[in-house]
C-alpha cells in the first residue's frame, strides 16, 4: 500500500509531548501514513530554519510537513474571522510580521527594489485535505492567516496594530520560516495551532497552555492519521 511520509514538527518539547500523548492515547494510525520523524525546532524563526532545513537536507524521503503548536489571538484584526481562546486554527498563508521598519502605528515593508519576501502561501491541496480530516472528526476549527513574530507581542497596542496590518488571526514565532523551509524544498506543508492566550498587556495568569498544547496535538494527530497517499 502506497504510503506519505510526514514530519512532525513543533517548537517545544511541551507541544511535541502533547502529539505523543495523541498518538498513544488513539492506538495503532492508518497504513496509509508512516511518521518518518519528529523534530522539536526550537523557539524563533532562526533556530526552526537551521533544524529544519538540516533534517530535509538527510531525510529527502519525507512527503509533507504538519507543523503545529499554541498560538496568541489577536483581540483586533479587522477581519469577519477572530479566534479565541482555545480555538482550533489552520494557516492558509503566514507573513513575517515584524520584518521591516517598526513605525509608531504599523511595519513598514522594505522598498520593492529589495529582495526580500515577507508572505508565504501554504499548500492549499494539503490544507483542503486537513480540513475534510478534521470535519470527519466533528473537530471544529477556523483558518486565516499566522503572524510570525520574532519578538512575542506583550502589549494589547502591538497586538492590534498586526492584526488589522495583516488581517491576522494569531501570531506565533516559527510558522513562516517552517513554510520558508519547505518551499524551498518543493515540500507541502501545513500549520494547525491552537490558541493559548490573547494577545493583550502580558499576563500569564490568563494563559492556558497546557489545554491549548492538547488540543493542538490532537488535531496534529488526527490530521496526520488520516492523510492519504495522495493529496
Amino acid at each position: 500500500m502506497d504510503t506519505v511520509s510526514v514530519l512532525i514538527t513543533a517548537a517545544t518539547d511541551m507541544e511535541m509531548r502533547a502529539f505523543i500523548d495523541a498518538i498513544d492515547a488513539e492506538g495503532d494510525q492508518q497504513d496509509t501514513c508512516r511518521l518518518v520523524c519528529r523534530l522539536i525546532t526550537g523557539i524563533g524563526p532562526v533556530e526552526t530554519t537551521l533544524s529544519l532545513a538540516g533534517i530535509l537536507h538527510k531525510q529527502p524521503e519525507i512527503d509533507c510537513v504538519l507543523n503545529f503548536g499554541i498560538a496568541g489571538a489577536y483581540l483586533k484584526n479587522d477581519s469577519s474571522i477572530q479566534a479565541g481562546m482555545l480555538d482550533l486554527c489552520l494557516a492558509e498563508q503566514e507573513v513575517l510580521g515584524d520584518l521591516g521598519i517598526q513605525l509608531a502605528d504599523k511595519v513598514e515593508p522594505f522598498r520593492d527594489d529589495l529582495p526580500v519576501r515577507d508572505r508565504f502561501v501554504l499548500d492549499p491541496g494539503l490544507l483542503l485535505t486537513a480540513s475534510r480530516i478534521l470535519g470527519d472528526a466533528d473537530i471544529a476549527y477556523k483558518q486565516g492567516t499566522f503572524v510570525t513574530v520574532n519578538c512575542a507581542s506583550g502589549t494589547r497596542h502591538r497586538g492590534d496594530q498586526l492584526g488589522c496590518q495583516f488581517h491576522g488571526l494569531c501570531e506565533n514565532m516559527e510558522g513562516a520560516a517552517v513554510a520558508r523551509v519547505c518551499e524551498a524544498f518543493s515540500l507541502p506543508c501545513l500549520e494547525v495551532r491552537c490558541i493559548s492566550n490573547m494577545v493583550e498587556y502580558r499576563n500569564r495568569a490568563n494563559w492556558r497552555l497546557w489545554e491549548a498544547c492538547a488540543e493542538a496535538g490532537r488535531a496534529a494527530a488526527v490530521i496526520a492519521a488520516g492523510l492519504p497517499a495522495k493529496f
